[in-house]
């Protein structure tokens, strides 16, 4: 028990639960059940159950096992390991690994559950060993009693101990090397001495018997073939081992004896040899002694010259070390000195360049780039104490003070003096709005501008200051350049707001003789001014194109203007994102006259200015807030200018609201793909937003004049203002947002107002008592469908259709009433046979009731001889002409279908009469080729 206990405390998870522990365990029981009383037995088991922790029981339950469940399908019991899945609470089970005791041996693992009722064990899940992928043992290096088995899906496992599942793992490993060759499952997070090669060779042979064998019971330890033949060799040479135990016992202790007593004469007969060994080992004693005193003199010999060469190593070390120390001196000096040089022309130059004179210029930039460098230098703190490199860098602190006082008192002035110039050469007489162009100040300043970037680094308060004197020089000026400029556009217009939006857009809302002449036309052009070239006499064609020209001057110069100005200011006072480039000479504004400048493409025909850098901008170029802050400050009255011009214009005409929303947007769409967040972008961004309100405001007042539209109720109605309203607007709004991003706001605004259209003509008609309704409806839905169909507008195809057949549907109404029934007589008369025919008379039969009989018939007929049809033909004639507008031209067109609707009645008549009266011989006294004759007879002599 004592060598059990030990083996089980000092041996690690492997041994612990290695079939070698449970062999030491039944060997102590099968020993101790034949010496002991089962009680003392069984408080052993206990005693090593609860020092260990260990549970016999499981053999037991292995034994259950094998003999239940899979002894009776011819399989052998391999491994066993009880557990439970892993986060749930459910019954525990067993996972078991067992193989065929036929060949091929077949391996599977099995979940086995013990039964609620009773100690039954049932199969619950079985997998087959080539279907394990992997083996996740969780933690090599901690007891844990987790595992995870991967066949198709993953299966979580708990042991009951680590005990038992760290020879279930080994189990399986063994048996994945003995019977997959390919495709073997891998096993991670499982420790390295359960998959020792020796041990899947040893053990495996001595656990698992070959196929074919008896399934042995591993509680007892099988003998040898030597053994087993040495014990009966020995039960042989004694018979009355059997039957006489106690003699037995004799006899063997005194074969014992007898083998003891041998061995100790063995012992003394080598004492002589033993003599001989020690002397010779005392001999060797002697040598060692004699040499170690040999070596002792060699190394005090050799303890002085390893002093003496030490002395030489520190010296030699000290030497290289000094001259290292001077090179590095040496090396550090000259550097120093050529950071901290400053050639005597640079100094002069910071000191008297004149800053007016090019050349001096580009002297003083070198000389102050060279001046940062070289305070910029990165020095070792010791070397920052040293009097002379602290004498020199106060020096440059001098230097760099005066020059940058001396350089912000030269710029200042030039700013002043630039706005002063460009004031005094304002010119205010202009016949079209252009903005003046400051080229030629940006072209002076230019070169300044790498001295801008130095001073920004050497004095920011100057930097700053010089700044807001450039924006409050030229902000004044650009304040009274903007004022001026829209006054002009102002007064290119020409007329005043009040009056205008009263006349012009009355008419638009009610009157249809201005329609009159514009509405004819069958095509449409791109511009007003193409319209205006057609339509000359039409006095709003020519204003609103005269408003669509100023409006694209206005963007035309605004941009131009405000775009150079902003690329002046991130060149010149280097506010962009990338403010290390250099390279902000005079290359993108040269020194040439104008006629070099429009041969370079820096200045148009038209006067814009459009530098190559402007024109060949990087997309998406993100702009700084501090550009837009100087932007606003410089054009400060811009945005409220332009809010004032969208406002006159939208008083003077609605209608400009139009151009304005496709215009501005138009721009501001090209600005986003080319300057996003541009100061020019944004004011025009939120000019947008107003026009769009204006917009918004137009097709409401529309929409609301349309529903408060009376027209007069004694006249007749004809084609209706709104209507002729609402295509002068679509023939206008089609040509302007032509091609246009803002097609969604127009399509959207003919929805609102075709659908108010729609129920109000059927309103008017409703109101109206000079016309009939049905003409009111057939002639305004007529012209609404051809509008739609002429201008082609894709969103309005639903409302086409709609229109269609609305008109179709009132203008068969309008017949149907007016024609009537011209034979009325002949008409009661037909009637009263289709009744009868209707209640059950045969057709044939009609004819020998009294009030239907032939000589009837004659008498009605009688009455209604050509002359009297066309009488009554010329009179609906007449009248139908007073219903009609001469605008529309549907005369003929009802005529028409009149007579389509007469001659279908004719024929009606004529087949009543050959099925109810056949070969009597009866007509009606004129035929079609008359009625056709009538009809054009009737609308030729109108």
């Amino acid at each position: 028990f004592h060598v059990l206990r030990t083996t089980w405390r000092s041996g690690d998870g492997n041994n612990r639960g290695s079939v070698q522990f449970y062999r030491c365990y039944c060997v102590l029981r099968s020993n101790w059940w034949g010496k002991k009383s089962e009680l003392e037995y069984r408080e052993l088991v206990k005693r090593f159950a609860t020092e260990t922790g260990d549970c016999p029981t499981m053999t037991a339950i292995r034994h259950t096992l094998q003999k239940d469940v899979f002894l009776p399908r011819d399989e052998r019991l391999l491994g066993v390991v009880h557990v439970s899945k892993a986060g749930k609470k459910k019954k525990a089970s067993f996972l078991c690994a067992a193989a065929t005791t036929e060949k091929p041996v077949q391996v599977s693992i099995v979940n086995v559950k013990k039964s609620d009722k009773g100690d039954t064990y049932k199969r619950r899940q079985t997998w087959e060993l080539r279907e394990l992928k992997l083996v996740d043992g969780k933690d090599d290096t901690k007891e844990l009693p987790d595992f995870d088995l991967h066949f198709e899906k993953n299966y979580k496992w708990v042991a009951s101990n680590v005990g038992e599942k760290n020879p279930f793992i080994s189990c399986l490993w063994k048996l994945c090397q003995r019977y997959l060759i390919k495709k073997r499952p891998d096993f991670v997070n499982v420790n390295p001495q359960l998959l020792e090669e020796a041990v899947q060779v040893g053990e495996l042979q001595r656990t698992m018997p070959q196929a074919g064998e008896d399934v042995v019971d591993e509680e007892y330890q099988v003998l040898s073939a030597q053994e087993e033949a040495d014990l009966e060799k020995l039960i042989s040479q004694c018979d009355f081992a059997v039957s006489n135990a106690e003699a037995f016992t004799e006899q063997l202790s005194k074969d014992l004896s007898m083998l003891d007593g041998a061995n100790i004469h063995s012992i003394m007969a080598s004492e002589e040899q033993v003599k001989n060994l020690m002397k010779l080992l005392e001999v060797s004693e002697t040598e060692i002694n004699r040499i170690e005193k040999r070596l002792e003199r060699y190394e005090s010999l050799l303890e002085g010259v390893r002093e003496q060469m030490e002395q030489m190593k520190g010296k030699d070390t000290l030497i290289q070390m000094q001259n290292t120390n001077y090179k590095t001196l040496l090396r550090t000096l000259d550097t120093l000195v050529g950071q901290l040089d400053l050639s005597p022309g640079h100094i002069k130059a910071l000191h008297e360049g004149d800053l007016s004179n090019p050349s001096h210029i580009l002297d003083c930039t070198s000389a102050a780039e060279a001046l940062q460098q070289a305070m910029g230098v990165q020095l070792h703190p010791g070397l920052c104490k040293m009097q002379a490199v602290r004498e020199q860098q106060k020096m440059f602190e001098k230097l760099r003070s005066s020059f940058a006082r001396r350089l912000a008192s030269f710029l200042n002035g030039a700013f002043l003096q630039q706005g002063n110039e460009m004031s005094e050469n304002l010119s205010r007489h202009t016949q079209e709005p252009a903005l003046p162009k400051h080229y030629s100040a940006h072209r002076d300043l230019m070169p300044y501008a790498e001295l801008m970037l130095w001073l920004k680094g050497a004095d920011i308060t100057s930097f700053h200051s010089l700044a807001q004197v450039y924006t409050n020089s030229l902000k004044k000026q650009y304040d009274r350049e903007i004022r001026e400029f829209f006054e002009t556009a102002k007064a290119i217009l020409g007329t005043k707001p009040g009056a205008v939006d009263r006349t012009k857009f009355g008419k638009l809302m009610g009157s249809t003789e201005s329609l009159g002449k514009g509405s004819s036309s069958k095509t449409r052009s791109s511009s007003l001014l193409d319209i205006a070239d057609h339509k000359g006499s039409n006095p709003d064609i020519t204003d609103r194109a005269k408003f669509e020209r100023v409006l694209n001057s206005i963007m035309n110069e605004l941009e131009p203007v405000c775009m150079v100005e902003q690329d002046f200011i991130i060149k010149f006072f280097h506010l962009s994102t990338d403010s290390t480039a250099t390279d902000l000479g005079s290359k993108n504004l040269k020194s040439k006259d104008e006629e070099d400048q429009v041969d370079e493409g820096v200045v148009d025909t038209d006067g814009g200015m459009f530098s190559k850098a402007h024109t060949e901008r990087q997309a998406e170029k993100q702009v700084s807030s501090e550009v837009r802050r100087m932007m606003s400050e410089l054009f400060g009255t811009l945005e409220g200018e332009l809010h004032n011009f969208i406002n006159y214009a939208d008083k003077m005409d609605p209608y400009n609201s139009m151009y304005m929303l496709v215009k501005i947007s138009s721009v501001v769409m090209g600005m986003e793909e080319k300057d996003a967040g541009s100061y020019l972008a944004t004011t025009l961004a939120t000019s947008v937003v107003i026009v769009k309100r204006n917009f918004d405001k137009l097709i409401q007042a529309k929409i609301q004049s349309i529903a408060e539209i009376k027209v007069p109720k004694n006249k007749r109605c004809g084609i209706l203002p709104f209507v002729c309203s609402f295509e002068e607007f679509a023939e206008l709004a089609e040509t302007i947002f032509k091609g246009s991003d803002r097609r969604a706001d127009l399509d959207k605004a003919y929805g609102r107002m075709v659908r108010t259209i729609f129920d109000n003509v059927e309103r008017v008609a409703l109101e109206h008592q000079k016309t009939p309704q049905d003409v009111v409806l057939f002639e305004n839905f007529h012209h609404l469908n051809a509008v739609f169909a002429r201008l082609k507008i894709t969103c309005l195809e639903t409302e086409k259709k709609e229109a269609r057949h609305k008109y179709k549907q009132h203008l068969n109404a309008y017949v149907i009433n007016w024609l009537g029934h011209p034979m009325e007589k002949l008409n009661l008369f037909f009637e009263g046979i289709e009744a009868r025919v209707a209640q059950g008379v045969k057709a044939e039969e009609v004819g020998y009731q009294l009030a239907f009989s032939k000589q009837e018939l004659r008498k009605v007929i009688k009455e209604y001889p050509m002359k009297e049809v066309k009488k009554g033909l010329d009179s609906l004639y007449k009248k139908v002409e007073k219903h009609l507008c001469d605008e529309e031209n549907l005369l003929q067109v009802v005529w028409r279908s009149m007579q389509e609707e007469f001659i279908s009645q004719y024929k009606h008549f004529e087949d009543l009469i050959k099925r109810c009266y056949p070969e009597s011989g009866i007509m009606l006294e004129f035929a079609i080729t008359d009625i056709l004759q009538i009809f054009s007879d009737i609308a030729q002599s109108h």
